[in-house]
């Protein structure tokens, strides 16, 4: 049997400088089997290289998402706090419309406003103080006034 006839291994060749575009995936594949490799030519070293750096990247990264949702959330927060305070104030703002509305409407039918029932309260103690003092100087000029005797 001639040699020949054994079917002969075909070798991967290395991209040609002809080809002017190579996928992407193409690259990651490449990448991989370039790093498996190496891996094995280099032993537990270099794995334990690899495994260092990925390690390294993966603490960097989720750092770096820590602090975008820290980010995130303090505008947020901020975002939420200041939506707060304008409906707060358009609250407020319609409350007092309301007030004054009803106030208006009361003021028409003849309904005595706040100020004017406390004005009301303010006068009428003074009137109870007054007759309270004119009450008291009554009493003591009656007791001071000897009684006549009657003929």
């Amino acid at each position: 049997m001639p040699a020949s006839n054994t079917p002969k291994r075909k070798t991967a060749k290395p991209a040609a400088a002809s080809e002017p575009f190579t996928p992407p995936a193409q690259h990651v594949w490449l990448a991989g089997l370039g790093a498996m490799a190496k891996a094995q030519e280099q032993g537990s070293k270099a794995m334990e290289a690899l495994l260092n750096d990925g390690l390294a990247f993966q603490r960097k990264s989720q750092a770096e998402a820590q602090q975008r949702l820290q980010e995130a959330t303090e505008r947020l927060s901020h975002l939420a706090s200041d939506f707060g305070q304008q409906a707060t104030g358009r609250v407020d703002k319609l409350e007092h419309l309301f007030e004054d509305r009803v106030a208006k409407a009361l003021h028409r039918l003849g309904m005595p406003s706040l100020l004017d029932i406390q004005m009301l309260n303010e006068r009428v103690a003074q009137l109870e103080a007054q007759l309270a003092a004119l009450q008291v100087t009554r009493a003591s000029a009656a007791r001071k006034k000897p009684r006549s005797p009657s003929a």
